[in-house]
């Protein structure tokens, strides 16, 4: 089990996408992400969203990522946060949002 410690460890924020485009070089079906984080600047991530996401969904939508894991080169391209999601029955990614507008950059806690 993990405490709270470890959770608290974990920085969680909210961010917007502002760029979107295919990852054709993945291993499984991808986008890449640019979101921004307000103060914190436009972070990357490699997000298997494919499923239920076009493009033109995620434009301008607010997100919840985890930002202090290391980067990770996924195949060209360099993910530095981890968009978080709901793994649904049919193994697809619900992305989870939060339920009204907040500050870009606000932490989850």
């Amino acid at each position: 089990m993990a405490d709270f410690d470890a959770f608290a460890s974990l920085d969680i924020r909210v961010g917007r996408v502002v760029d979107v485009k295919d990852f054709p070089q993945a291993r499984k079906p991808a986008y890449r992400l640019w979101i921004d984080f307000g103060p914190m600047g436009v972070k990357t991530s490699s997000a298997q969203i494919t499923a239920y996401y076009h493009p033109e969904d995620l434009l301008g939508r607010q997100v919840v990522a985890v930002t202090n894991f290391p980067p990770r080169q996924i195949a060209t391209f360099l993910s530095q946060v981890l968009v978080l999601g709901v793994y649904d029955q049919a193994g697809g990614v619900v992305l989870l949002k939060p339920d009204r507008e907040v500050s870009l950059g606000d932490r989850i806690g």
